[in-house]
């Protein structure tokens, strides 16, 4: 069992002193390791967070698809990313309607049945489930629940002041749970730590898409969604000290399609299926926990306000998703830029089960994909299935058909 070990200290307008969550891993074989963080992503218990709150950490929880988790780490709280788990809802059924989709459920199930406990919980209201989601939540616990209003309209020019507005409200809700005040310089820091952590993940992303034969989706999913339940210097310690042993692989590049995976921005395909579909192609680029990789680029952590500068980078500096309107970045145009990016020569376009917003966009990326005659399979998933022969036996036709058509 791991414990949390504290690697530095501060006063008390400092940000959070860094905690290691993690079990030791270093010096220990890349497989291995990987394989230990797979298991601890896997854990519904979320032991990493169990030993957060253990050493006094407080903790942030935060739905699908992005959260400005830098105000939570500059408050000394741990943001983690809830986003479901494979198990049975059984309270959560009850407070619920059927026809909803999986994550919905499963992440309140995962607070109700005590697996995870937070002092804040946010969300944004990127569907009308999860504009629900806090309602629901708020009734069934005592600790603050917020919904995150991010702009409707993007291309506003009102929406830098609002969104600024909006994160200075989050960052208010933050100080009431760290008590004591969240300061410029804070935030500051926290963005330096954030800009860290995106660069290492965009040289992640770049291994997949330059060499995907290093680094199994699978794999490449394993350590960047790990990033979202331990503290975010801990995740930089991480694939600093990974990505140069992933390049340093050995493995040979095989005759294999090249595809984007296109539909996983909210609810989390199991890490099964993304191995089975790597058995047969590269994925070498995916939305898959897209939040985490939400800002492209580096936010400005100068002397300026630095709320106003995550303001900008959301409006200025984003991928995008299903659940945010852009029109600068329509997403049909945006999937395309990505296929071409990526050197991909398909694309599995995929959606949750009862997710409106994906299943909708499924439509509109089909008929881009077939205007510009880019061969596409379609399907969906749940994060609780457990069987994929059928999708196997499909996904491979259609691999077989692409290559040798």
């Amino acid at each position: 069992m791991g414990t949390a070990r504290r690697t530095g200290a501060g006063d008390e307008r400092q940000p959070v002193t860094a905690m290691t969550v993690l079990e030791p891993w270093i010096g220990k074989p890349l497989d291995e390791v990987l394989g230990t963080l797979r298991d601890t992503l896997e854990d519904p218990d979320y032991p990493t967070v169990k030993r957060w709150r253990e050493a006094g950490g407080k903790v942030l929880g935060h739905f699908q698809v992005y959260v400005p988790e830098e105000i939570a780490h500059a408050g000394g709280l741990l943001p983690l990313k809830i986003r479901g788990a494979q198990i049975e809802a059984r309270q959560a059924e009850a407070r619920f309607g059927s026809y909803l989709c999986s994550i919905i459920k499963t992440s309140l199930e995962l607070a109700l049945s005590k697996r995870v406990e937070l002092e804040l919980f946010v969300t944004p209201p990127i569907c009308d489930a999860a504009r629900n989601l806090a309602a629901v939540w708020g009734r069934n616990f005592t600790y603050p629940c917020e919904i995150l209003y991010l702009p409707q309209n993007a291309n506003s020019s009102y929406a830098p002041d609002y969104l600024r507005h909006e994160y200075d409200r989050l960052r208010r809700a933050v100080e009431a749970v760290a008590g004591r005040p969240v300061t410029d310089d804070d935030l500051r820091r926290s963005i330096a730590v954030f800009n860290e952590n995106r660069r290492l993940l965009r040289e992640l992303y770049a291994i997949r898409r330059q060499q995907p034969w290093l680094l199994p989706a699978d794999e490449a999913y394993v350590l960047t969604a790990i990033g979202g339940c331990i503290p975010r210097e801990e995740h930089n310690t991480l694939l600093g000290a990974i990505l140069p042993q992933i390049q340093a692989r050995t493995s040979r590049a095989q005759d294999r399609l090249r595809v984007v995976f296109e539909g996983g921005f909210c609810e989390q395909p199991p890490i099964d299926l993304l191995r089975m579909i790597a058995q047969s192609c590269y994925i070498v680029d995916d939305d898959l926990m897209i939040g985490l990789r939400w800002i492209v680029s580096d936010v400005d952590a100068g002397g300026g306000d630095p709320l106003r500068s995550l303001a900008g980078a959301y409006l200025e500096q984003s991928s995008y998703s299903p659940v945010q309107h852009d029109l600068r970045k329509p997403k049909e145009a945006m999937l395309l830029e990505r296929i071409a990016r990526a050197g991909a020569g398909a694309a599995i376009i995929t959606a949750a089960k009862m997710c409106e917003p994906g299943l909708e966009e499924q439509v509109a990326y089909s008929k881009a994909l077939d205007a510009a005659e880019i061969p596409y399979f379609v399907s969906e998933f749940e994060e609780s299935m457990t069987s994929f022969e059928t999708l196997q036996v499909q996904l491979e036709t259609f691999v077989e058909n692409v290559l040798f058509d």
